[in-house]
C-alpha cells in the first residue's frame, strides 16, 4: 500500500513539473514574440538580444520531462 502511494504521489509530482515547464517553455515564446520589436531595434544599433539562448534552453528543459 505504502509503495503505490509513492507511485501515485511520483506520478502526480512528475506530472505537475511537466505542466509547471510547459507553462514556462510557453511563456517563454511569447516574452519572445513580444520582445521581438526591442529586440530588432537593438541589432540595428549593434546589440544583441539572446532570446534564442533563454527559448532554446526551456525547450530542452520541457523536452527532458517527457517520459
Amino acid at each position: 500500500m505504502y509503495a503505490l502511494r509513492l507511485s501515485t504521489d511520483y506520478a502526480m509530482t512528475t506530472r505537475a513539473h511537466r505542466a509547471a515547464m510547459f507553462t514556462l517553455y510557453q511563456l517563454t515564446i511569447l516574452l519572445g514574440i513580444l520582445l521581438m520589436p526591442i529586440a530588432l531595434l537593438t541589432r540595428q544599433a549593434g546589440v544583441s538580444f539572446p532570446i534564442h539562448r533563454i527559448i532554446g534552453r526551456m525547450e530542452a528543459a520541457y523536452e527532458s520531462t517527457q517520459p
